[in-house]
């Protein structure tokens, strides 16, 4: 898949030459990966201990949450997320920093180098490149989120990892990972390691569980999965954390939606298990600043200023999320549902996709709560679903027909129609894709 556009010519420029060592793009393996690994000498072998995570959905935000937890016990930070919102930038924070341009610059001109043409993915080239600098740069923990899978994800050649956690399976990517749950699971569980524990976060398919803990029986890798080992009670303003011997009272996250409760949990029970595993113990109190002060964009994020807001009337919010898939399009609808049983404002969508996701199975959920949907192709995005397109596959597919569905030529143009459609002030979310959120952060941060 060609990477996100990003604005810094330099970077852009970077991102382009990248994905022209391997035009197929994706093609899950570890050859390409340890061979240039082993000819950077090997980096991944010197790296401070690792929390790696993989999942289908929930994976930035528990490395989100995880960051706040560790800063404020005064830990510092390697992070390797992906894709992308606005700058290439954010996928690689260096000693709690974002790398700067020319210091990328300089170091993919070196793994290049050594590369020297070889096939490689652009993934690959850029998780070898992450560990080169994660290798040489102090810090106490590396924070690492697998990119698609796990099993053959390139972040996957790391031997003994200090956690694995696995957030909630759902569908996507099926075309490398399989259609069934249990196929799904079995790729995502290849971060489980012999004798490393593993997490595991509440699940919407309860049969991925036996893989999980088939895989983590033959590895000898202790397993803390929810509804056996840890579990955790919600009420009105805290929820009670559950361990084999041990409790405790936590604050509600501070991310916004009800999938974050579990996301939040599962990054506490994470923390829980290794507070005595650094010079600076973590407390509690940690583990409760990070949970209230996690950053993670484009997560049902509230925008706050920029000229979309300019557009809009008094009264009106505008809100993204990078939700694309199934189980985002459940979480998104149940969001939809408690903003509806306010009564306060009606929800009108902005949606764009990609052509490798399913548009009825994220949308189906979410139609009946949206009052019309705005359905635009994502700018800069050769792999988009045009908008056109997008509009009659919805029309035509959808069995609920709560909303009125019509393509529009930009974000614009979408939120002028939604003025113009609604009857007064109205909550405006725009969802579908990491890609469009990009689009949408890089003008209003």
């Amino acid at each position: 898949m060609p990477d996100h556009f990003d604005p810094d010519p330099r970077l852009q420029a970077l991102l382009d030459r990248l994905t022209g060592y391997y035009p197929r793009g994706i093609d899950p393996g570890l050859g390409r990966t340890l061979r240039l690994l082993n000819d950077l000498g090997n980096p991944h072998l010197s790296m401070p201990p690792v929390i790696h995570v993989a999942g289908t959905n929930g994976k930035g935000s528990i490395v989100a949450y995880l960051r706040a937890i560790f800063e404020h016990a005064g830990l510092t930070c390697h992070i390797m997320t992906s894709p992308h919102l606005v700058r290439f930038n954010e996928r690689l924070v260096v000693s709690g920093h974002e790398m700067e341009t020319e210091e990328i610059v300089a170091l993919f001109d070196e793994v290049e180098a050594v590369n020297d043409g070889q096939e490689t993915t652009s993934f690959e080239l850029i998780t070898a490149a992450g560990f080169l600098a994660f290798s040489r740069n102090p810090a106490d923990v590396v924070l690492l989120e697998v990119g698609m899978g796990g099993r053959f994800d390139a972040t996957n050649v790391i031997p003994d990892p200090l956690l694995s956690v696995i957030s909630v399976i759902s569908r996507d990517h099926t075309k490398f990972l399989g259609t069934e749950f249990e196929q799904i699971a079995f790729e995502k569980g290849g971060i489980i390691k012999p004798h490393c524990p593993c997490i595991v976060s509440p699940q919407l398919h309860g049969e991925v569980l036996p893989v999980f803990e088939q895989i983590a029986s033959e590895k000898f890798a202790p397993m803390l999965m929810f509804g056996k080992e840890w579990s955790f009670d919600l009420l009105p303003e805290s929820m009670i954390v559950h361990l084999e011997d041990n409790l405790f009272e936590l604050p509600l996250p501070n991310l916004v939606g009800s999938h974050q409760i579990q996301n939040a949990a599962t990054a506490a029970v994470a923390a829980l298990q290794i507070t005595d595993d650094f010079i600076e113990p973590i407390k509690l109190s940690d583990i409760e600043y990070g949970l209230t002060h996690a950053r993670w964009p484009a997560r049902l994020q509230k925008i706050e200023r920029g000229p979309f807001i300019n557009l809009l009337p008094f009264g009106y919010e505008l809100w993204i999320d990078g939700g694309h898939n199934d189980s985002c399009g459940q979480v998104l609808a149940r969001q939809a549902q408690k903003w509806g049983e306010s009564g306060d404002l009606e929800l009108h969508l902005i949606l764009g996709m990609l052509n490798t996701k399913n548009p009825l199975e994220f949308y189906e959920p979410l139609s009946p709560f949206a009052s019309s949907t705005a359905c635009l192709s994502i700018p800069d995005q050769p792999l988009t679903l045009e908008a056109e397109e997008l509009a009659g596959i919805l029309q035509e597919g959808c069995s609920e027909k709560g909303s009125s569905i019509y393509a529009v030529q930009d974000l614009q143009k979408a939120i002028e129609q939604i003025i113009r459609r609604s009857n007064g002030p109205c909550r405006i979310l725009v969802t579908g894709s990491l890609y469009l959120m990009g689009a949408v952060l890089k003008d209003h941060q």
